[in-house]
């Protein structure tokens, strides 16, 4: 591999993990978590937080004096676990919504969440040199970072560009257009959320005789920059998704079925999508989950055998020399111990989990084992599929609610399997704590998967700019333990004030503001299907046939060429969420679009290469988008406190409800005239 000009050489040593760094880290690592908490829980998406991690870590330690890319690199590489610890919460509100937890018990979410991230950190440290420096693999996020460091470290001490006249500005503009994203984004949802001056969305409802359409919008700049980032692609999937659902299936089963309690129309018109056609995009979703894990058995295989013999080799390469730095990563028998450590923890949380379980020792010790065996096995068979998978398509497009849905299926007839003989399932109570230490068991999969997920990503990074891989191993090991120590206070704080669909923690709450926790609901409508016998294998089967017939459109367009793609997986998000919702990120996506075709246009006029014309524009736009999540989610955040602590829903309110009709058309002046200069903000860096 050829030296980057600003590729730190292994004969050159830099501070890297500094307290300072961690400290810094640390600190980021608390606000992306709790942005990305929020996010997760209202639209079922995080957002990756390494490129704006870097951007503020390069800001705050130029100004402290001393910096350089790879401390600034460990700082990004221990905020990264925001982005993707985070996906816990796809699964752990689901103990609520069965009554089986009346709250998050800090203990238990800690050591599930932590246990789990450290052991998706380890279990992808002997796939890194396969992976990450002789894979040929994009990586497109880490590749990403590891440009934004390069270019806001010119003129750091100690690089190799130290000698050029100093900075670029590059590190303070872009926490700029974090702050401009941020500031607006929390303005407009303070007016939102806290002072209701503004509407959080409009809908219109339509009747065709029996049938009934729905178009509407919400107004949320989190989702605007959510859908940015995800790109045209999936934002037009998402919209097939919507059409399908609120054009079709809605519309067509409003006509069919008769509506005996004479509820209204928009009520009807929910329930139904509630309670059957979400269970299509349901299908949908765990089709394509299935898929994917079939299209990357090879690769999956080959990593796992590559992860045990590079266990061997390092073991034998022990006392043959010293590596250089660039290829030391933590020792393996730091590696085991810390295995065997998460391991225990987990006998110990498990046990607790079913401390109160009516059954005996033996019982109990055997479901232990079985959901720890089996969280422990099958998390390291997906931690090098999502390595994969990340390397292929990068972090954030990874299907981690897929191979959630995988888990929950097969955890589920594990333990189904297992409790018959015990007696467990013979109660109602018996039968919801099986349903509850199957959710248990896929939430501490999940762990595994979203680290392992984004740790060869980092490490990407790392290879690149020059960096210490066992320091940025133990970066992101606290990472994961900070970011698990704030998940359990923030899922507590948001769902006493907000609660979540199909779980409100206290009676006379909106229903309509509540977080739509998409996946939760999801995994724990499978689970208590199978376990109940009452799933509806109707509607999955239609999603699950609607699924394959997309997926082979999509291997058709693959092999065409081009950019034209039907993602399987965001067409079945575009069905499952609320249009709301849904609506929103397509949005976003087309703003990403349209910003894309101007700059096109512009660099054909000029005579230039695209790439070059638009990079200082993209990554405008990169950061602008992850100011909007970060705005709005900590404004969430923050009126869950006020929430919480007046115990009013609506406590700092303006208006009364007679203001709505008012507010949803001021709101949506407010929306398009925001979205009109976050464009024009993007397209003003390329001139």
């Amino acid at each position: 591999m050829a030296s980057h000009p600003t590729r730190i050489p292994d004969a050159v040593s830099l501070p890297e993990l500094t307290v300072r760094g961690m400290i810094l880290g640390a600190l980021i690592t608390v606000v992306f978590t709790a942005s990305n908490v929020y996010l997760g829980l209202k639209v079922g998406l995080t957002f990756s937080s390494s490129i704006p991690a870097a951007v503020i870590s390069m800001a705050v330690l130029r100004a402290l004096r001393g910096g350089n890319i790879l401390e600034n690199n460990m700082v990004q590489t221990q905020a990264s676990a925001a982005g993707t610890l985070s996906s816990i919460i796809f699964v752990l509100p689901g103990l609520l919504m069965i009554g089986h937890w009346q709250g998050f018990p800090f203990g238990l979410t800690l050591a599930i969440c932590a246990s789990g991230g450290i052991l998706g950190v380890l279990f992808t440290i002997p796939l890194r040199r396969a992976m990450v420096v002789d894979s040929d693999l994009p990586y497109p996020e880490g590749v990403a970072a590891a440009e934004i460091l390069r270019v806001g470290s010119e003129g750091d001490e100690g690089t190799p560009s130290a000698g050029k006249k100093a900075a670029t500005g590059n590190e303070s503009s872009g926490v700029r257009e974090i702050a401009f994203g941020g500031v607006v984004s929390a303005l407009f949802a303070f007016a939102t959320a806290g002072l209701k001056v503004l509407g959080e969305s409009i809908t219109a409802w339509i009747p065709a005789g029996a049938a009934v359409f729905r178009l509407t919008t919400g107004f949320s700049l989190a989702l605007i920059g959510a859908g940015y980032l995800i790109g045209i692609v999936s934002g037009l999937a998402i919209l097939l998704g919507v059409v399908l659902t609120w054009g079709i299936a809605v519309p067509v089963l409003t006509s069919i079925t008769p509506n005996p309690d004479g509820v209204a129309m928009a009520a009807f018109a929910n329930g139904l999508w509630q309670h059957k056609v979400r269970f299509i995009g349901a299908g949908v979703i765990g089709v394509a989950a299935v898929w994917t894990l079939i299209t990357l058995a090879k690769p999956m295989v080959d990593g796992v055998k590559t992860s045990f013999a590079a266990l061997g080799k390092s073991r034998g390469a022990r006392g043959a020399g010293a590596p250089a730095r660039t290829e030391q990563d933590l020792s393996p028998y730091w590696v085991i111990g810390l295995t065997l450590l998460c391991v225990a923890v987990w006998v110990v949380t498990f046990g607790v989990f079913l401390a109160e379980a009516p059954l005996s020792f033996g019982a109990i010790a055997t479901l232990v084992i079985c959901s720890v065996v089996f969280a422990v096995v099958f998390g390291f068979l997906v931690a090098a599929a999502c390595g994969y998978m990340a390397g292929l398509v990068g972090s954030s497009a990874s299907p981690i609610s897929g191979i959630g849905i995988v888990a929950v299926v097969l955890v589920s007839l594990l333990i189904l399997s297992v409790s018959q003989a015990s007696g467990l399932l013979d109660t109602g109570a018996g039968s919801k704590l099986a349903i509850a230490l199957a959710l248990f068991t896929t939430a501490a999969v999940i762990a595994i998967a979203t680290i392992s997920n984004d740790n060869l990503q980092d490490l990407k990074t790392g290879w690149l700019v020059g960096a210490t891989p066992w320091r940025q191993q133990v970066a992101l090991l606290v990472g994961c333990v900070v970011g698990a120590a704030v998940i359990p206070p923030v899922l507590n704080l948001l769902y006493n004030a907000y609660g979540f669909t199909d779980a409100l923690p206290r009676p006379g709450m909106d229903p309509s503001q509540a977080l739509s926790a998409p996946q939760a609901i999801l995994m724990t409508a499978i689970a208590k299907g199978i376990f109940t016998h009452q799933l509806d294998w109707s509607m999955l089967g239609i999603g699950a046939v609607l699924g394959l017939t997309l997926i082979a459109i999509d291997a058709v367009l693959a092999k065409r060429g081009g950019v034209a793609r039907v993602p399987v997986i965001a067409v079945g998000i575009g069905i499952y969420l609320p249009p709301t919702i849904g609506s929103v990120l397509v949005i976003g996506a087309l703003l990403g679009w349209i910003a894309q075709r101007v700059l096109k246009a512009r660099a054909k006029a000029k005579g230039e290469d695209y790439g070059p014309y638009a990079e200082a524009a993209e990554r405008r736009g990169v950061l602008l988008a992850s100011g909007l999540i970060v705005g709005e989610s900590l404004v969430g955040v923050a009126m869950a406190m006020v929430v919480g602590f007046t115990g009013s829903d609506a406590p700092l309110a303006l208006v009364g409800s007679s203001f709505a009709p008012t507010s949803e058309w001021l709101a949506l002046i407010v929306f398009v005239g925001i979205c009109v200069v976050i464009v024009r903000r993007v397209l003003a860096t390329a001139r």
